[in-house]
């Protein structure tokens, strides 16, 4: 078992059983527990949970429906009926286990609740353990854009447990593996060297790998815990990938590691056509990407409403289209702005890679 202090919230990494989560629920033992999951870790994880510790037998189990597109303020609503339906009081717990999904939804729900009550996340993806559970954001989407209402509020606990990776398919996987691009694009020249030449599910999830995504954002989040400056650098590939995600949800929805990859390609794109970025580099990145996540055409006459998307994302100022720059692997800068022309053009790039791919 390894301990890792991020920003004042224990991130534990181990068996949970041989961890110090026993520990924890005893602190509530006469309190009640509110287990949050989603369909699929209902079905894959839930039960093991419960056999596992039987002090939350008696928890109270608030099942999601699974997907992006259920990330509103409707299934929030619904969640805090039953908590005051259940009589759930500011001293109980929130467990969060699931992706994602779950843990952005989940610890949502708990830091408004009451004004707020103790949350812990367990996240089962390599995506929330990497990246979605860690750092604080707590979120839900609203008219298709991504987490437009939220707060920053670290969870009292983290327990990453890799062997709930064993239930998850490949994809999955794949789009954790995006968000640990991310890190060693922006921070880690050298990461960045051992993760491109990663193949298999077995090698991404090695506990060295997670431990150096999660190492990478403390440094940031706890230079800029509320995102005035440096925390910026880990919108690298969403100002597009958000659009592109929230574009496709009404469509055939596309999982959000493959809407930051695609991202990544986009901005990175831009950084190269204006000189910044070296063109070696950007192929070393177009390359790294396109051998895992699948191209998208895009339609031209969509441009415009992904440029729409883009202007209403919370990470912009004064109606610009701010993006993460990328001077060179392992270096970026923050608050750039983009034209609409740029993304037209990066857009068109994504749609020949995809045309080119077929």
């Amino acid at each position: 078992m390894m301990t890792i202090q991020f920003n004042g919230t224990p991130i534990h990494l181990g068996s949970l059983e041989s961890g110090p989560f026993n520990a924890l629920l005893e602190e509530y033992s006469t309190r009640k527990k509110v287990i949050v999951v989603d369909e699929n870790t209902h079905d894959c994880c839930l039960e093991y949970l419960l056999t596992a510790f039987p002090s939350l037998e008696d928890a109270e189990v608030m099942l999601l429906p699974a997907g992006e597109e259920n990330k509103a303020l409707e299934v929030c609503y619904q969640v805090w009926s039953a908590m005051l339906e259940y009589q759930i009081n500011r001293n109980d717990l929130v467990i969060n286990l699931g992706g994602g999904v779950v843990t952005d939804l989940g610890g949502f729900i708990a830091s408004v609740y009451k004004r707020g009550i103790d949350f812990i996340h367990i996240p089962t993806s390599l995506m929330g353990m990497v990246d979605a559970a860690i750092g604080g954001k707590n979120g839900v989407d609203l008219n298709g854009l991504k987490n437009i209402i939220g707060t920053i509020t670290q969870p009292k606990a983290i327990f990453v447990d890799s062997g709930f990776l064993e239930t998850l398919p490949a994809e999955e996987i794949f789009n954790g593996y995006a968000e640990m691009l991310k890190h060693a694009l922006i921070l880690d020249a050298a990461y960045w060297n051992q993760l491109k030449v990663l193949n298999t599910e077995e090698e991404l999830i090695q506990l060295t790998n997670i431990i150096r995504s999660i190492e990478l954002k403390k440094q940031v989040v706890e230079a800029d815990p509320t995102e005035k400056g440096k925390r910026k650098l880990l919108n690298f590939g969403h100002s597009l990938g958000h659009a592109l995600e929230s574009y496709f949800l009404s469509k055939q929805a596309i999982a959000h590691g493959h809407a930051v990859a695609l991202g990544m390609i986009g901005e990175s794109y831009v950084s190269y056509k204006r000189g910044v970025l070296a063109v070696d580099e950007y192929r070393e990145i177009e390359q790294c990407i396109i051998r895992v996540f699948p191209m998208l055409e895009i339609p031209e006459e969509a441009i415009e409403e992904l440029i729409e998307l883009m202007r209403n994302d919370k990470k912009n100022e004064r109606n610009t289209l701010n993006f993460v720059l990328l001077e060179c692997i392992g270096k970026a800068q923050v608050n750039a702005e983009m034209t609409s022309s740029e993304v037209g053009e990066a857009l068109l790039h994504l749609s020949l890679l995809a045309q080119h791919g077929n």
